[in-house]
């Protein structure tokens, strides 16, 4: 069994509407963008930090984002290619 089949289900808080920000994915009933989540907590903000900083968002909401992230990397095929050394 993976992991990620113990994850939550990112698809219950992440929706993606073409007439909200060109379609890309967000948190549900925001338009707080997965990747803006995602580039926050990679560029070191706690969990704690990302809700203060976007009041609309709840912890699960940045849970669900981090588990679409590890479901798209459980998807990769093959090696990582060796120019990403």
């Amino acid at each position: 069994m993976r992991y990620i089949d113990n994850c939550m289900n990112w698809q219950e808080r992440l929706s993606s509407d073409p007439k909200i920000c060109h379609g890309a994915l967000c948190v549900r009933g925001t338009r707080v963008m997965v990747t803006v989540v995602l580039d926050n907590l990679a560029d070191g903000l706690s969990i704690e930090r990302v809700l203060e900083e976007y009041p609309t968002l709840r912890r699960e909401d940045v849970q669900a984002a981090v588990a679409y992230a590890a479901e798209l990397v459980h998807e990769r095929q093959g090696p990582p290619s060796s120019s990403a050394r």
